[in-house]
């Protein structure tokens, strides 16, 4: 059999229990249609990227499916018909990641990030835009203009005498026309 992942997002106003219950539902819809069902996930309440359906969060759950196309069909049409549901997407994989989804390990990563981040943590050493190991705007070994050549410093480079040298000519302003040197418009003359 096909194997799936399904993500749907349902409505912020439910409650987890709520999702829960959903997700059973969906699962149950899978079962007697000839799959099984091989991991679910519940993610949290997110923010969206832009509202949907009058909601600016939702709750996020993955499901893990192995199944007929004919299961996964009843199963959306069933998320179609419901409230709760605001979105889905079901995606046909090769195989099931065995370890926790992406999303389970971020949420992993931030609790160690905070951790991290109390002691100094792996980038402690950098000193960011005001000084420490540079990369600041000006200065410092790493920047975005001064940079190229010389390193730091920002700006034009400039001679001793204070003039530009010779990698920025000095421009004035653009010549002007002579009266003598601008061909004048030929009249004929009759008499």
């Amino acid at each position: 059999m096909p194997l799936y992942e399904h993500v749907f997002l349902a409505r912020q106003d439910i409650s987890q229990t709520q999702v829960d219950a959903l997700t059973k539902e969906m699962s149950e819809v899978i079962t007697e249609g000839g799959g099984k069902i091989g991991k679910t996930e519940y993610w949290g309440v997110k923010p969206l990227a832009y509202k949907i359906k009058k909601n600016r969060k939702a709750h996020f759950s993955l499901m893990n499916i192995d199944a007929p196309p004919a299961a996964v069909a009843e199963m959306e049409r069933r998320m179609r018909l419901s409230q709760d549901v605001i979105r889905f997407l079901t995606v046909r994989v090769e195989q099931h990641e065995t370890e926790p989804s992406i999303q389970m390990r971020k949420s992993d990563r931030d609790e160690r990030g905070d951790r991290d981040r109390d002691r100094g943590g792996p980038r402690g050493d950098r000193g960011g835009f005001r000084g420490g190991g540079g990369g600041g705007f000006r200065g410092g070994g790493g920047g975005f203009r001064g940079d190229r050549d010389r390193g730091g410093g920002g700006g034009p480079r400039r001679d001793r005498d204070g003039g530009d040298g010779d990698r920025f000519p000095r421009r004035g302003p653009p010549p002007r026309e002579r009266e003598s040197e601008t061909p004048q418009p030929q009249t004929e003359e009759t008499s």
